[in-house]
């Protein structure tokens, strides 16, 4: 796997890179502003060998503010096949609504205190490099917690809506049949329905579990 990461903390961004390698991936941009990222991915594109995966926080200079989440939705729409994983100190759903609004593959929002389980960490950005979701359960908790169209979830069964909770926080359905103590195959024909009654017609598992995701937490 392939990353750029984007943090204007050096400590942090050191740390981040060493996480990664220890787990046998390749950093192959490191850099400390939104600019600087977007310049990086571009150049690396240039050169034909674009990353998987960008981790980048949603505040860094000028103006710490969404310089980070600005650049990731960016380079989403220049650079679509790149994943984009943001990193936040807390829950800013602005900011969480704005990078899922048109994604359709590699898409991830979470906390920075998740960077303190390794494990959970870089898995988190595996999936997201191979075109899948990992949003905090936080972020997932307080995006449901809004007002939301009803229309395109109206037809979901409340375990269906549990469900897609889970997906969203992009667990496997292994793992979601033990979170709700049901069969694997139970968790199968939960997320046919789903599929089904959100008009996701047949475009590859994982592509569809991303569409449903975003249809679940969009406005």
């Amino acid at each position: 796997m392939r990353v750029v990461v984007a943090e204007d903390s050096v400590l942090l961004r050191e740390g981040l890179i060493r996480l990664i390698t220890d787990r046998g991936h390749e950093v192959v941009g490191a850099v400390g502003d939104g600019e600087e990222l977007v310049a990086c991915v571009d150049e690396l594109a240039a050169e034909g060998q674009l990353p998987n995966v960008v981790v980048a926080d949603v505040r860094m200079p000028p103006t710490h503010t969404d310089e980070g989440v600005r650049a990731a939705v960016r380079l989403r729409e220049t650079h679509p096949s790149v994943g984009v994983l943001v990193l936040s100190q807390y829950v800013e759903e602005q900011y969480a609504t704005e990078l899922l609004t048109g994604s359709t593959k590699g898409v991830g929002y979470l906390l920075k205190d998740r960077v303190a389980d390794v494990r959970e960490f870089v898995d988190a950005v595996v999936r997201v490099a191979d075109g899948g979701t990992a949003l905090d359960p936080e972020v997932v908790a307080q995006l449901l917690g809004r007002s939301r169209r009803q229309d395109v979830l109206a037809g979901l069964t409340p375990r269906e809506r549990e469900v897609l909770g889970l997906m969203a926080e992009g667990r496997t359905n292994t793992a979601i049949a033990k979170s709700l103590f049901v069969s694997d195959g139970a968790v199968e024909k939960h997320v046919s329905n789903i599929f089904m009654k959100l008009g996701l017609g047949p475009s590859g598992d994982d592509h569809r579990r991303v569409l449903a995701v975003v249809r679940y937490l969009r406005r």
